[in-house]
């Protein structure tokens, strides 16, 4: 009798058959779900935000730097040739138009390889895993870093399109040597934008990404020859190109033409210039200028900045007690008040201490805008009128001239041309500290200090070179201060323009005094403490120079701060610490003779004028007048046909006519003055006492100030 299976035991394996296919479905659609929807915590949008170059240019559009983390400049698809791109999808994923993120064909492949050799060796990633372990994942081959990938593509597969993808792809990949994205490799291995790259120079690039330093031409020319050659045979077998385009494109060298790299050490301290303003005035932080593909119009001027930074290097101008004498010049646009030039050090390498902004000491340079401007502008004193000129104490202060000489009286314009400081203490003790600190105060320009000694720019903290030079370029502009800045315009990534921040604008002096002023200063530079070094057009400046504490014979800061009519230019040289053993020797003559070294050679290049042209509401400043001394004074009687007797005197040495001329008769001790005459050399004396015989002579007087001069001889006419 045959055994018989009982219904039951059947019955319940098709039970565990079906609860078995049931339990392995649900995993399967836990798992398809899982890698369907768990994409979404594996790609993250912000990771698509890719890193761009932030690019420096100057207003004519030519670049001057780039500032990056990840040196990209990003190109949308439509301006990659196709050729291009059919050579990154050659190589890297055929299918990339037919599958949904994954290659399970590949994948399989790959599976059936990796068990096969024990190994996690075979990729088999398509473009998109690619995008997604690169913005997304790490590079280790974990079977979880793999499945997150997978998990991620197809995320990315259903939230972007194929174009964007690929877009997204030749962005983002990394060449090696620092060059992440298609533009910036084609600029960096043929000197041209990725839109010209030929069909070979396409393959050539499209050969790098499996191995950057690998198959890169830097590490190996004939490797990355063979690898090209790899994908143009690949583009061939895809039918992209055709077996005559690839031999003849086979047949081609690499033909590369490296973009230039150059090392600009002339160019550090301005950048670090740009890049603290974009984080003071437009808030951006070190991380988003490198990341975030900003494009940067600055005001720099690269003849004026190269030029600062070759003179620089000359140690004849930097005279010291030990070496390590360091420097900084400023210049600015006379028109905006921009930057043009800034070199905060003699070898500035970026990070290092600006000294564009480094306070120091002023000296004499400060005169013009807390003494003699506000004088003027308060119409205490005019250009040629005389002040005093005398060793004199204010309690506990006595401010000398620094040659040691006191003239009694002295006029403005020759107090300041021959930078004496007795005058400019006596005016600003008349005037008031507050008042002259007032006028700067307009600039924005603040300190503590506020005792006499602020006349002599002798502050304890002190003011930057950027500050002086704001304050000189008012004087140009009829007296109105405008704010410094370097940086004209910024565009985001998507080119919109961002918000210009409100820059500081503000008259400081009328338009007169600031011609005065101008006028002055320009005596300063001709005939004054400003005549060191050669340059033949307008210049107006003033020098300056700080004691130092602890040597007699020694400075411890110098300056010129002066303008032409297309720049102002701040110079000042000194040591970063001051002691015993570091002092200057060459005083102001050093910046100022450089000042002038720097403008003569952009004059070259630039033909400045020769003149400042003087405003039209304004009167221009006379002359000085030097009184002459008269030592051949002669006194003879004549006979004229009408005048009848008279006494002719006479005298010699007229150089300006627009000297007076008083005429004294002395008889017995008794003077009286019996006319004047200007720009001549005679006089009639027609009323002749004969008995008395008395003498006569001459005063000269400055008819500007009336100031008199030393009298004549004296010489009678019998």
């Amino acid at each position: 009798m045959a055994f018989q299976r009982k219904p039951g035991k059947r019955m319940r394996k098709l039970k565990w058959l079906f609860i078995s296919f049931m339990v392995l479905l649900l995993l399967s659609i836990i798992g398809f779900t899982t890698i369907v929807l768990g994409g979404r915590f594996v790609v993250d949008d912000k990771h698509f935000i890719l890193s761009e170059s932030t690019v420096l240019q100057t207003e004519d559009e030519e670049e001057v730097v780039k500032l990056y983390n990840e040196n990209r400049t990003y190109v949308p698809l439509e301006a990659i040739p196709d050729h291009v791109t059919d050579a990154f999808l050659a190589i890297e994923d055929h299918r990339f138009y037919d599958h949904s993120g994954v290659d399970f064909w590949a994948v399989t492949r790959a599976v059936y390889r990796d068990v096969i050799t024990w190994s996690k060796a075979e990729g088999a990633s398509t473009i998109t895993q690619q995008l997604v372990k690169n913005v997304s994942l790490t590079n280790d081959k974990s079977w979880l870093r793999k499945t997150k990938e997978v998990m991620g593509a197809i995320h990315l597969e259903r939230e972007k399109s194929k174009d964007e993808i690929l877009e997204y792809y030749l962005n983002e990949i990394y060449f090696g040597n620092g060059v992440h994205g298609v533009e910036e490799a084609a600029q960096t291995f043929f000197s041209k934008s990725v839109g010209d790259l030929t069909i070979s120079e396409g393959a050539m690039l499209a050969a790098m990404p499996k191995a950057p330093n690998y198959y890169s031409p830097l590490a190996d020319e004939e490797r990355a020859l063979e690898r090209r050659n790899v994908v143009l045979s690949r583009m061939y077998d895809l039918e992209m190109i055709d077996a005559e385009k690839m031999h003849q494109e086979r047949g081609k060298t690499l033909g590369l033409n490296y973009g230039e790299n150059e090392k600009n050490p002339w160019l550090n301290s301005y950048v670090d210039l740009v890049l603290d303003e974009l984080e003071e005035s437009f808030h951006l932080s070190r991380e988003e200028i490198y990341n975030g593909g900003y494009e940067i119009t600055v005001a720099l001027d690269l003849e004026a900045q190269e030029t600062v930074h070759e003179e620089m290097q000359q140690d004849e101008y930097f005279l010291g007690s030990q070496e390590n004498v360091e420097g900084a010049v400023v210049m600015l646009d006379q028109q905006t008040g921009a930057i043009k030039a800034a070199l905060g050090g003699r070898s500035y390498q970026r990070g290092d201490l600006n000294r564009i902004n480094v306070k120091r000491q002023p000296g004499s340079t400060l005169k013009p805008f807390v003494v003699y401007g506000p004088a003027m502008d308060e119409d205490l004193y005019r250009p040629h009128d005389l002040l005093q000129d005398e060793l004199v104490s204010y309690d506990d202060y006595t401010p000398k001239n620094f040659d040691g000489q006191y003239d009694g009286e002295v006029t403005m314009y020759d107090a300041l041309r021959l930078s004496k400081n007795a005058p400019a203490v006596a005016v600003m003790d008349e005037m008031g500290v507050a008042t002259g600190k007032g006028y700067i105060n307009r600039a924005g320009i603040d300190f503590e200090d506020d005792g006499l000694s602020v006349a002599l720019g002798g502050l304890n903290e002190g003011l930057t070179p950027l500050e002086l030079a704001s304050l000189y370029r008012t004087l140009y502009d009829g007296g109105i201060y405008k704010e410094p800045y370097a940086i004209s315009q910024v565009s985001d990534r998507n080119g919109d323009v961002l918000e210009q921040p409100e820059l500081n604008e503000e008259r400081v002096f009328s338009e007169q005094t600031a011609w005065d002023l101008t006028r002055m200063l320009e005596s300063v530079v001709t005939d004054g403490t400003g005549n060191h070094g050669e340059y033949n057009k307008s210049l107006a400046g003033k020098t300056g120079s700080t004691q130092h504490p602890n040597r007699e014979d020694g400075a411890r800061d110098t300056w010129f701060v002066g303008f032409n009519p297309a720049y102002t230019i701040a110079t000042w040289a000194g040591y970063d610490q001051t002691d015993d053993s570091h002092y200057l020797t060459g005083g102001s003559a050093a910046p100022t003779a450089l000042s002038k070294k720097i403008l003569s050679s952009l004059d070259a290049q630039q033909g400045f004028q020769t003149a400042f042209d003087q405003p039209e509401n304004v009167d221009d400043l006379a002359e000085p007048i030097e009184l002459p001394k008269i030592t051949d004074l002669r006194a003879n009687i004549s006979l004229g046909f009408l005048d009848g007797l008279f006494v002719e005197l006479s005298w010699s040495g007229i150089e300006d006519e627009r000297v007076e001329y008083h005429v004294y008769r002395d008889v017995g001790g008794e003077v009286d003055r019996v006319g004047e005459v200007s720009g001549q050399e005679s006089y009639r004396v027609k009323q002749v006492k004969f008995l008395d015989n008395p003498s006569y002579y001459v005063v000269p007087v400055n008819p500007l100030n009336a100031q008199t001069g030393t009298a004549s001889n004296r010489d009678r006419a019998f």
